[in-house]
This record gives C-alpha cells, sequence and structure tokens, in this order.
C-alpha cells in the first residue's frame, strides 16, 4: 500500500509543481488586482499540498517522527513569513514572496528526505535570516546615506576576502570560510551596493577603471582562493552593471575578451583549474578521481528520467556533496526530470522579476542594485544546474534556497528583502507620479474653469 501511495505522490507533486509554475507566469501578466490576489492565494494552496504530499510520503517510508514534527515548525515558519510581510508592507510583492516560499519547500523536502538534521538546520537558519530580512525593506526606504558609502562597501570586501585567503582551511580543495561562515556570500552583496554607488553617480572612464581594478581585486583574491564560482559571479555582476550604466558595447566587449584570456590563463596556472576541465570533458576517464561527481550526478538525473522514481526511491547518497553542490540531482532522480524544468521556469521567473522591477525604478543607484543582485542570482542558479549535468566545468556554488548552505540560504533572504524594498520603493514612485498627474490636470481644470468664468 505504501508503494502505491509513493508511485501516486510523485504524479501528484509534479502536477501541483506544473500548476505553480504556470502561475507564476500568469500572475505577472493579471492586471486585475482582485483576480491577481486570487491566483496569489491559490499559489499558497499548490505549496501547502505539495508540501503534504511529500512529507506524508517521507514519513510513511521512514516512520520517523521528526519528519512530522519538521514539517509542522515548517508551516509555522511559512505562516508567519507571509502574515508579517502582509502585516508589515502591504506594498510588497507577493508573488516574489511565494517563490522563494515555494523554493525553500523544495529544498525541505529534499534534505528531509537526505538528512532531517541537516533540514532542521537549514530551517532554523531560514527562520534567523528572514527574522532579519523583516527589517530590510524599510530601511531602504530610509536610508538615504547607502548611495554615500562607496569605498566603504569596497573596503568590506576585500578586507574580507583576504581574511578568508589568508586564514581559511582548505575545504573540497578551496578556502570558502571563517568560523563556518562564508563571507563571499554577504560580499556578493556589499560588491554590488560598491558597484551601484560608483556607476549611478559617473559613468566616466575613470569610473568604469576604478569599478573593474576594485572587481580585479575580489575576482582575484577568490580565484587565489579556489572559489572559482564565487569569482564567476562577480564577474558576471561587474560585466553586466558596466555596461547597463554606461550603455557602451565596447566595454562589454573588452569584458568578455578579457575574462575569456583570464580564464586561458588560470587554466594553464592552477592545477585546480584543469582538474575541473578534465571532469567536465571526459569524467568517465577520470571517474576514480575528479570525475566522480559529475558520473555520479548523470546516473541519478538518467536514472529519474522524466517523473522520477519518487521521493526515498533513489540513492542519492551515492552523490558526493549532494545536499550542497548537486541536490539538482537528487531532485531529477527522485522527483523526475519534469519537475526539475519547473523548478528551473521558477527561479527563471524570480530573475524577470527582479529585472522588471529594475527597468521600472526611476533612480539610477537602485535600478543598478536590483540588476546587480538578479544577475548575480541567475548566475549562481546556472552554474549550479550547469555543473550538476555537465553543460559546463563544476565551479562548487550552491543552488539558491534549494541547497543546504548557512551563509547561501541566509544571503539569499537577505538579498530578496533588498528586492522587496526596492519593490515598494517602485510603488511609492508610481504613487507620486500618479499623484502629481493628478494634481496637474487639475489645475488645468481650475485654469480652464477660471478662463471660461473671465469670458462670461
Amino acid at each position: 500500500m505504501i508503494n502505491v501511495i509513493v508511485e501516486l505522490s510523485k504524479y501528484l507533486i509534479l502536477t501541483l509543481m506544473i500548476i505553480y509554475t504556470f502561475h507564476c507566469f500568469y500572475t505577472v501578466r493579471q492586471q486585475d488586482e482582485e483576480e491577481r490576489n486570487e491566483l496569489l492565494g491559490q499559489q499558497l494552496i499548490l505549496i501547502f499540498f505539495m508540501d503534504f504530499t511529500a512529507f506524508l510520503v517521507i514519513f510513511l517510508k521512514t516512520f520517523d517522527f521528526r519528519v512530522i514534527q519538521f514539517y509542522v515548525e515548517m508551516l509555522a515558519f511559512f505562516a508567519a513569513v507571509q502574515i508579517l510581510y502582509r502585516v508589515l508592507y502591504s506594498k510588497a510583492s507577493l508573488l516574489l514572496l511565494n517563490n522563494m516560499c515555494m523554493l525553500l519547500s523544495v529544498g525541505f523536502i529534499m534534505l528531509c528526505r537526505l538528512d532531517i538534521d541537516t533540514a532542521t538546520r537549514q530551517l532554523l537558519i531560514a527562520a534567523a535570516g528572514s527574522a532579519v530580512a523583516l527589517v530590510i525593506p524599510v530601511l531602504i526606504r530610509r536610508m538615504k546615506f547607502l548611495r554615500r558609502l562607496t569605498w566603504v562597501y569596497a573596503g568590506i570586501g576585500i578586507v574580507l576576502l583576504a581574511a578568508v585567503f589568508l586564514l581559511a582551511q582548505t575545504s573540497y580543495g578551496a578556502k570558502l570560510s571563517l568560523m563556518g561562515i562564508q563571507p563571499s556570500e554577504a560580499i556578493k552583496i556589499t560588491f554590488v551596493f560598491f558597484m551601484a554607488a560608483l556607476l549611478s553617480r559617473d559613468t566616466s572612464f575613470s569610473a568604469v577603471v576604478k569599478a573593474t581594478v576594485v572587481a580585479a581585486l575580489h575576482v582575484g583574491i577568490l580565484v587565489l582562493s579556489r572559489d572559482l564560482g564565487s569569482a564567476v559571479i562577480f564577474f558576471a555582476a561587474y560585466l553586466i552593471m558596466v555596461y547597463v550604466s554606461t550603455r557602451r558595447p565596447g566595454y562589454l566587449a573588452l569584458g568578455l575578451a578579457g575574462g575569456a584570456g583570464a580564464s586561458v590563463v588560470a587554466y594553464f596556472l592552477f592545477g585546480h583549474v584543469r582538474q575541473r576541465v578534465s571532469a567536465w570533458k571526459d569524467p568517465m576517464a577520470v571517474y576514480e578521481n575528479e570525475g566522480y561527481q559529475i558520473v555520479q550526478s548523470l546516473f541519478a538525473i538518467g536514472t529519474g528520467g522524466w517523473f522520477g522514481m519518487g521521493l526515498c526511491q533513489g540513492s542519492p547518497e551515492s552523490i558526493p556533496v549532494v545536499k550542497n553542490d548537486f541536490i539538482f540531482s537528487a531532485i531529477c532522480e527522485e522527483l523526475g526530470g519534469i519537475f526539475a524544468i519547473c523548478l528551473i521556469l521558477v527561479c527563471m521567473s524570480f530573475f524577470l522579476m527582479i529585472v522588471n522591477i529594475a527597468l521600472r525604478i526611476k533612480n539610477p543607484f537602485y535600478k543598478l542594485i536590483a540588476l546587480g543582485l538578479g544577475t548575480e542570482y541567475a548566475f549562481q542558479v546556472f552554474l549550479t544546474i550547469g555543473g550538476a549535468t555537465k553543460f559546463i566545468p563544476m565551479t562548487g556554488v550552491t543552488l539558491p534556497l534549494v541547497s543546504y548552505g548557512g551563509s547561501s540560504v541566509m544571503s539569499t533572504i537577505l538579498m530578496l528583502a533588498i528586492i522587496q524594498g526596492l519593490y515598494i520603493l517602485r510603488e511609492d514612485e508610481d504613487e507620486e507620479f500618479e499623484r502629481r498627474r493628478k494634481e496637474a490636470v487639475q489645475r488645468i481644470r481650475e485654469r480652464e474653469e477660471a478662463r471660461r468664468s473671465e469670458e462670461i
């Protein structure tokens, strides 16, 4: 009987995920406020039933009562986040909030299936991050001096990255963390603030040179620390922000050429880069060593097929670092390729929403912040999924909100809180524009009425 429930559950979970994914794109296009709110409410129902089904299956396969306890705590966390955002920020983007809850749900399901203790730690970190994130939108709204801290952001980033390079222990071939914290995750935010503060005031050649020097220091230290994934993310954010702020294709072309040249140099200088490329080109040839991870990942993806094997039916534990770098492979194996494609589409809708917010903000500083954070999010998703599927060499970054990783989850939740603050600012700008338009129309009408009175 349990096996029948498990088999049916994977189709139910997949159906709920497909409907949710459709809602993500359809809700954005919906102009009617009442219809939009109804769709957002339906999204919450879909998340609830998906979580209920998944955790029921995990419990039936394990009979571990900690799964029920975790499920109740997770529901309480989601309820608190949804209620507090609605109470504190009436103008917040509920679609952005729902997508965050959906991605966290997928992560909690897979982590609970893999290791309940890891899932519990992830939930505590997410709850702590969300508590801090609740105050960020109001800070973004009121702290007007953030634009003036240009070199403070640069200094914080370089000092912390240098500290990691000098003091951190090597883990999985790279220097990533100090005292269990990965500073590069937080520095993604300070780096974007630095670039936005500098380029929103000045887009001259000298300003671009300054931005390039600071970006090169960030990327260079990360490469020396062997944190290649973060280095690529920083470089992508730098390149996009410079191009958007200056609108000069020459800078984009020069940056791409410089990045390509730096990659070739890094390949010949650093052995770990050559190992990653070798594992990407022919993982079976180096299966016993650096190719083992990617081969196990590809086996898991192939085994899952389109519909997956069902929760607790696969063997994702055979993939090294599955809870961090290769959780996408575990999702493909047990929930299926169609579910994984829907997950990618949800991440894509996340990014498109952020870009839409950036395009509609009038303040250049806030516009660049939204664009920079959105670029970092999109590239992190691309690097994680691309590495797990052998589309690109592995870079060792986590899937935002889904993979296990305290620093990653915390920083992503804070980034989304900043985006929420910018969305609220955009709503304020729209209201101010509408108020001024109405005042102008009223003044025109008053002058017209006064003129008619004089004629009479």
